[in-house]
């Protein structure tokens, strides 16, 4: 027993050692959103990770489909040089080592710097871009609330160590730069930043003029609209996953995501390159999968470990809240924040629906006393948005009713307290700020 023991262990250090041997095909076909490959159908899975000998460098793809002939896959690269019968082989997996002095650099989904300051310093252990959500019995509860500066959001929608809300709006809306006065919320001792799908001419502009001297804590992955779907796919994960390195160090981490709805479209881009039907307004349903298993990524991690404070942007589509992606991540996240383009016509930024804001963990904020103002700021606000038209059209009259005589002379001013511009310094007491900018009307 001894003996046959010690194989075991000379056998199992043996295959930790040496390097498997390479499985490789043949490209048998090539499409503009995708490329074949024979003779590999029984060696890879899923997800897996192909090179293809271009006489250059090797270029990646990646096995979104696997049938008797063959297996398909998407290219990370956005043109695809390889021929017929170039020669395809399997790949380790894609996985990250992620270290302290990554802070302040800017990287590719792929972790290649993108900010010409060298290469990053590889750390001590490497993390998945696909890794699984703690376990849901094993995870800390959420408790600890946060300031973020915002006073509206503060006030009518507070966020907590650990929640994940999605700011929903239209385009044009100010989503940005509600982002980037999030950005600077001081309550963090790690940023991860991703931008998905953004402008090229953006990415410096957020970085340096947004984050400014913040820089420095935050880690920036970057995939801008002109790269391939499975690269604009790839960079939350990645993003997440050097998240899950600075909350498995015991940090408190915002992972602000830009925007999580063009994750949906590179994923659906990917889902029907691989053949999968169009379900719903042409989504097809692994798209519907992968974003609760991306979002559940975050959040507080196991006792004894940091969290992960997810902001997502959501972007939505000809301004419907119903749509199927906003719905999907709307009723999987701890609260949402509804960008109004009415209000933001008004010149009233953030323009913020507090209506229409929801945060599922304010309770763990505010005091009965606070939560008892804000119920009744939400009334009067109800009663005033309500009577607009009656009011436009000359039908209300002062002294019908004491509510709607509070509400018209009280609103106003509240939306005036409300404005907050990116340049303004942080809210640091949120309600004294709007008991004092109350009395001074």
């Amino acid at each position: 027993m001894n003996a046959l023991r010690q194989l075991e262990w000379a056998l199992l250090e043996l295959e930790q050692s040496t390097p498997l041997a390479s499985v490789s095909g043949a490209i048998s076909e090539i499409a503009p959103t995708h490329f074949r490959v024979s003779g590999l159908s029984r060696s890879v899975k899923l997800g897996e990770l192909i090179g293809v000998n271009t006489g250059a460098k090797p270029q990646i793809g990646e096995v979104v489909r696997i049938d008797s002939e063959g297996i398909v896959a998407k290219p990370f690269d956005r043109h695809f040089a390889g021929g017929l019968g170039s020669v395809a082989y399997r790949m380790p997996p894609l996985s990250f080592a992620p270290d302290p002095s990554w802070k302040g650099r800017v990287i590719n989904a792929l972790g290649v710097p993108l900010d010409g300051m060298g290469p990053l310093t590889p750390g001590s252990m490497a993390v998945s871009a696909e890794a699984e959500a703690p376990p849901a019995m094993k995870r800390a509860r959420v408790h600890k609330p946060l300031r973020t500066g915002v006073r509206v959001i503060d006030l009518f929608a507070p966020i907590c160590a650990g929640q994940r809300v999605g700011i929903f709006a239209g385009s044009g809306v100010g989503k940005s730069t509600l982002l980037a006065m999030l950005a600077r919320s001081q309550g963090f001792d790690s940023v991860v930043l991703a931008l998905v799908g953004e402008r090229g001419r953006e990415v410096r502009e957020f970085i340096e003029d947004v984050l400014g001297n913040d820089r420095n804590r935050a880690v920036t992955i970057v995939s801008t609209g002109d790269e391939s779907p499975v690269m604009r796919r790839l960079a939350p994960k990645a993003a997440m996953a050097v998240a899950e390195y600075f909350r498995d160090r015991g940090e408190s981490v915002l992972l602000i995501v830009d925007s999580i709805t063009r994750f949906a479209h590179a994923a659906r881009e990917v889902a029907l390159a691989a053949g999968e039907p169009a379900v719903a307004r042409g989504y097809a349903p692994t798209v519907f999968t992968d974003l609760p298993r991306l979002l559940e990524r975050a959040g507080p991690g196991e006792d004894g470990s940091g969290t992960i404070t997810g902001i997502y942007s959501v972007l939505v589509d000809g301004d419907d809240h119903n749509e199927p992606i906003a719905d999907t991540i709307r009723s999987t996240l701890d609260g949402h924040i509804v960008l109004s383009r009415h209000i933001a016509d008004q010149a009233r930024y953030p323009a913020v629906d507090v209506l229409a804001s929801v945060s599922r963990l304010a309770h763990n904020v505010w005091d009965p006393e606070e939560r008892e103002l804000v119920s009744k700021l939400r009334t009067l606000i109800a009663k005033y948005e309500d009577t607009r038209d009656l009011r436009l059209m000359g039908g209300y009259q002062t002294g019908r009713d004491s509510g709607l005589d509070q509400a018209v002379d009280m609103v106003p001013r509240i939306y005036q307290a409300m404005r907050q511009d990116a340049s303004a310094p942080p809210s640091a007491d949120p309600f004294r700020e709007l008991r004092d900018m109350l009395k001074g009307d």
